[in-house]
């Protein structure tokens, strides 16, 4: 017995010296973890900055932690009553430690080597070890924790009072998902702010501290509503709930508003565009315009260009149009002939991936589709497919006189396909021609100079031809009849006749990027672009002749409300066609709308407020657009598989007015119904001038007369691009033209 006694002895004193080595040691700072009271007054969480839409709703966060402070007097008194029930019953009485809990810690953490020993952390020492994490090397690292965290409990105690405490600690405290803070788990798991919790609710987010995964509400319900009717009993052990309400409280099923983010998704892809921004913003500031800020953690609010309404719809337009569309996509690929394509293009795509040896591994993955997103294991092969067969889109709004980005739309789902396709480059078909048209407007044509639709063939170019969509050719069409039934003949001839460089020239000025090759398929829309490029383009016909570059950021805060970046500024414009060609440019898209390829917004869609556009349909429907603008908005989206081999088979699907049109027509009939956006985006053309207000007022079409065959007798059937037939193109055509030009 004495023997046992000794033993025992031996080892609380050993516990007691090393006890105090270490404290010494970690006092001395030989730890270098302990903050000074300088340094801990001069504390600051890491704090997320808030993304806001232009009229101030929260479109989403950058953080390094997921965290938004809250100041004390919003956070609700029962829970605080949860906490101090539940972690800290003395709370108000200690100065930082509780000795006995303390102690009974040590012995686990040395004689149990446990490296959680729990209970006996008070809430000031939680919060200094969640302020600067745990000793995670060498000897005894959690017994030098807990020692360090009792001596920075009681400096805490004497920079901070007990309120500054707790608000920092409900602000510091991890909830799991890479939350941190009430405030982001309050919106997280209630879709609230924290000054809304109700009583059970508070329970609930308190309950978390304990594990956060095991007591996740979302994860693991059952375990969260015992855990939260644990808390409850704890708050009325301590009086802070009288019996009758705890028993109602615990009886009451667990409810949660789970939100994985604030904006519902509509708007990640445009954070991205966001971020890039600010960051370029940020790093620009003079050194006369404060320290430098860092995005991820100093709580900055940044309001952005966007309409949160007209970005809502837009999302919304989405999923009303694609879900169907997607699911006709489906099906025509699971026909027979549908089949043994895909097949064969996705063969050649593992090919081109190295893939061919994987084909049959499975693998668990996250899949997207409209009715929801689910995981599932799949082979590679058939995982392949089913990405071929996806049908993306995207869609960009802009303000053409001030270049402020209203709407972003950069795919699908963020999540599993988070390749942003307002940046894709693809294939532009008739979305081009007014580029040509705009060119020739600065050239000197007028909307009712008439071109030719005589079929033409080239050679050396494996006999190519241009053909119309509906396969006629014959007589003659106005650049305005052309352009508003997207004629493909008669652009090919004002093509050839006012020459690659002058459709270069104009291409460059609006602001694309892709490097056009002369070759004559250019007029029928071969060249590449985005759908950022082609709205920056279309605003220029829009704002009167200019280039705009598109914005998105109008502020930057400090947490404190301090504005130390302000976009109010004049936008750079640069004039890139005159007012009277931009005017006729228009007038001549408005048509487009009224009595061409864009009928349909008005017809079928009831949007019959004034706008001008153009639809747009690549070669085998690989690809369909649709550009619409008035003087407040342009607006662009495009539709189209990854692959250009995986399409429509038929333009009652895959044409530019019935796959991307719709996007815009569905988004812009949702602003009909909304007075006050629409008042804000909408408004009339200005009506042209005298001296233009006849210029369209001519037949689209009509017949060759005498003197048109006449013409005919120099031209012959097959050109040379680059030869002799334009010669004849660009001279004798060109000389009877001028002679006859008030004739047509």
């Amino acid at each position: 017995m004495k023997k046992v006694n000794r033993t025992t002895y031996y080892i609380v004193f050993s516990a007691l010296v090393l006890t105090l080595v270490v404290f010494v040691v970690v006092y001395i700072g030989v730890s270098g973890r302990l903050k000074t009271k300088k340094e801990l007054l001069n504390y600051k969480n890491a704090s997320a900055s808030l993304v806001l839409s232009e009229d101030g709703i929260l479109l989403g966060k950058f953080y390094f932690e997921n965290r938004t402070n809250i100041p004390f007097n919003l956070i609700p008194k029962s829970l605080i009553d949860a906490l101090i029930a539940t972690e800290d019953i003395r709370f108000f009485e200690h100065k930082g430690n509780d000795a006995k809990s303390f102690f009974r810690v040590l012995v686990k953490s040395i004689l149990m080597n446990k490296r959680s020993s729990g209970g006996g952390s008070t809430i000031t020492q939680q919060l200094a070890k969640n302020m600067f994490g745990r000793i995670n090397k060498g000897l005894f690292p959690v017994f030098k924790s807990k020692i360090s965290e009792v001596i920075m409990a009681r400096r805490l105690e004497k920079v901070f009072s007990k309120e500054e405490i707790l608000t920092l600690y409900l602000n510091t405290v991890s909830f799991g998902e890479n939350l941190y803070g009430v405030e982001a788990a309050s919106a997280r798991f209630f879709n609230k702010s924290t000054s809304l919790l109700k009583i059970e609710e508070s329970a609930v987010l308190i309950g978390m501290l304990k594990a956060n995964t095991f007591f996740n509400p979302r994860l693991h319900p059952e375990n969260a509503k015992s855990r939260r009717n644990v808390v409850i009993d704890q708050m009325e052990k301590y009086k802070y709930l009288d019996t009758k309400v705890a028993d109602s409280l615990s009886g009451l099923p667990l409810v949660i508003d789970y939100k994985r983010s604030l904006s519902a998704g509509i708007a990640e892809y445009f954070l991205v565009q966001a971020r890039n921004e600010t960051d370029e913003i940020l790093k620009n500031l003079g050194p006369g315009e404060g320290r430098k800020w860092d995005l991820e953690r100093d709580g900055l609010v940044i309001t952005t260009t966007i309409n949160f309404s007209l970005q809502n719809y837009a999302v919304a337009s989405f999923r009303e149009h694609l879900s169907g569309m997607q699911k006709r996509l489906y099906e025509q690929y699971q026909s027979s002939s549908g089949k043994k394509i895909l097949d064969q293009v996705a063969v050649s795509e593992m090919k081109r991936l190295d893939l061919e040896g994987r084909a049959d591994e499975k693998r668990i993955q996250e899949l997207f589709d409209w009715s929801g997103t689910y995981t599932d294991s799949i082979t590679v092969a058939d995982s392949l497919k089913k990405s071929l067969t996806i049908l993306h889109a995207g869609l960009m709004a802009m303000d053409p006189a001030g270049g402020g980005v209203k709407a972003w739309v950069g795919g699908i789902d963020f999540k599993t396909q988070p390749y942003d396709q307002v940046m894709a480059r693809r294939q532009l078909a008739s979305v081009f021609k007014p580029v040509i048209y705009s060119a020739a407007l600065e050239d000197g044509y007028e909307p009712c100079q008439y071109l030719d639709n005589d079929s033409v063939t080239l050679s050396g170019f494996e006999d190519w031809s241009p053909e119309n969509f509906d396969h006629s050719f014959g007589g003659k069409y106005s650049l305005s009849g052309a352009l508003t039934h997207s004629m493909n003949i008669p652009t090919f001839s004002l093509y050839l006749e006012i020459g690659f460089d002058r459709v270069n020239s104009m291409w460059n000025d609006m602001g694309f990027s892709f490097t056009l090759q002369n070759t004559p398929s250019l007029s029928m829309g071969t060249a590449e672009a985005s759908i950022k490029e082609v709205a920056t383009a279309y605003s220029s016909i829009a704002n009167g002749g200019y280039r705009i570059k598109p914005w998105c950021i109008r502020s930057i805060k400090t947490p404190e409300g301090e504005i130390i970046y302000s976009n109010e500024t004049t936008p750079e414009k640069v004039s890139i066609m005159s007012e009277r060609s931009s005017q006729l440019m228009s007038a001549m898209l408005q048509k487009a709308i009224r009595e061409g390829t864009g009928v349909s917004m008005g017809n079928i869609y009831g949007v019959d407020f004034p706008l001008a556009g153009k639809t747009g349909t690549s070669q085998d429907y690989a690809d369909a657009w649709f550009a619409a603008f008035n003087p407040k908005l342009v607006i662009v989206a495009r539709a189209g598989a990854s692959s250009r081999a995986i399409h429509f088979n038929n333009g009652s699907y895959g044409s530019g007015s019935a796959l991307a049109l719709p996007l815009v027509a569905l988004t812009l009939k949702k602003v009909k119904q909304d007075p006050l956006l629409k008042e804000k985006l909408i408004t009339c053309f200005p009506d042209l001038s005298p001296e233009l207000a006849d210029a369209l007022d001519c037949p689209d079409f009509k017949e060759k007369n005498l003197f048109d065959r006449i013409i005919d007798i120099f031209e012959k059937d097959k050109k040379d691009y680059e030869g002799n037939g334009r010669k004849v193109e660009r001279t004798v055509k060109s000389i009877f033209k001028k002679l006859f030009k008030k004739r047509d």
